[in-house]
């Protein structure tokens, strides 16, 4: 069956003339296919309500400026957000931390792997002065054979949810709890830490509030793309949110 939009085939030729700009994506055709039937969409509305342009990039901007109206964001909401992300705006906090990876693999279940974690962990709480030791023979990391040392660590360096972990930590604290991440399962301290400083409100007032206005017109736009997908007759695919779109 072929794809179309409100009548509108969309060919295998214009699908193949759109994959090159995919092919990073997880399935290169699939999204191949949504971009061309979302871009039908857009262009069909746009004559819908005469909009004329250079060319039909250039008629959809105008369309989303014309359709999609967010109000730009208010100064409480740009004090909000400062007070509750300070460390999007605080500049040299570093950690020095240790931890002991136990890394999922292929032969080893997560069950057991979360048993033995869990029993590294309470040995530890009892005597944290084995941490090196320990490290050495169970973790499954490189920094094993520094005692499961990292050494300093700023923000952005390691992944987002090690980062969140142990930057909450306290200067010498260990986690009470397991940390797991895609790499495995974490025990993690932290032996130092130097707090950063946090940027002035009016100093970064400006930048919030471009964000909070951007992420206001992405959802926006979001909204509005479901809206006219919602309305439109597709034929041969299914669009997620096509039958419902979302409004917020």
């Amino acid at each position: 069956m072929s794809i179309t939009v409100n009548g509108i085939e969309i060919t295998d030729r214009a699908i193949e003339a759109e994959l090159p700009h995919h092919q990073r994506a997880q399935n290169p055709l699939k999204q191949s296919v949504n971009e061309l039937v979302l871009r039908t969409v857009l262009v069909q509305e746009a004559d819908r309500l005469g909009i004329v342009g250079e060319d039909d990039d250039a008629r959809i901007e105008t369309l989303f400026t014309q359709e999609v109206r967010v109000p730009e964001a208010n100064e409480e909401a740009c004090r909000n957000f400062y007070r509750n992300r300070p460390e999007m705006f605080t500049s040299g906090e570093i950690v020095e931390a240790r931890h002991i990876l136990f890394q999922v693999t292929p032969t080893v279940s997560l069950e057991f792997l979360r048993t033995t974690a869990e029993s590294i962990l309470a040995e530890l709480q009892e005597h944290p002065e084995r941490f090196a030791e320990l490290a050495k023979m169970y973790s499954n990391c490189p920094s094993s054979n520094l005692g499961g040392n990292l050494g300093q660590l700023t923000r952005g360096q390691t992944v987002p949810e090690f980062e969140s972990f142990v930057f909450r930590l306290t200067e010498g604290e260990m986690g009470s709890r397991l940390l797991e991440t895609r790499f495995g399962l974490h025990i993690v301290q932290v032996m130092r830490r130097v707090e950063g400083k946090l940027a002035p409100y009016e100093a970064v007032r400006e930048e919030i509030a471009e964000n909070l206005t951007l992420a206001a017109w992405q959802r926006g736009v979001h909204q509005y793309m479901q809206i006219l997908v919602g309305r439109a007759k597709i034929e041969g695919i299914t669009l997620e949110g096509a039958e419902s779109p979302l409004v917020q």
